[in-house]
């Protein structure tokens, strides 16, 4: 396992009696640990967001109705994929649904705040099954990985 590990890690590791580590080191994995992060990211603010929901107290219908709304953006596609990827994207980057959920919790209104955490969880979940924000190239081109 230590066999991608390059300068002076491998030996301090192997010295000090952590050659099991060798695979953190090793750039196969680390070339792996940013997306990973992102998924995991991605399913914590989604819960994250589902605990605050229902805590709250707001209806669960309400959450299973809007929660592909977001994916609505995807119709700019129809204009083309420059248009359709800052459609899409506009519609899943935490900006603009927290903006929302901020200005709901200012203004003691419980509707921007409800809208604000669906977004959310609805985001995550896509960030967390590895759906990420598209490039102009293509849809199946994400910042994640190619889906």
């Amino acid at each position: 396992m230590a066999e991608g590990l390059g300068g002076r890690d491998r030996p301090v590791l192997v010295r000090y009696g952590f050659p099991h580590q060798a695979a953190v080191y090793d750039p196969r994995v680390a070339g792996r640990v940013p997306r990973f992060l992102l998924h995991v990211e991605g399913a914590i603010v989604a819960v994250a967001a589902v605990a605050l929901y229902f805590h709250l107290g707001y209806p669960w219908w309400l959450l299973v109705v809007l929660a592909l709304a977001p994916d609505l953006s995807m119709v700019g596609y129809l204009a083309g994929p420059v248009a359709g990827s800052l459609a899409y994207d506009m519609a899943h980057t935490y900006a603009v649904p927290v903006a929302i959920g901020v200005v709901g919790v200012l203004a003691d209104a419980d509707v921007p705040v409800q809208v604000a955490l669906i977004w959310i969880t609805h985001i995550g979940v896509d960030r967390a099954i590895g759906y990420g924000l598209k490039y102009p190239s293509g849809f199946k081109n994400t910042h994640l990985q190619r889906v």
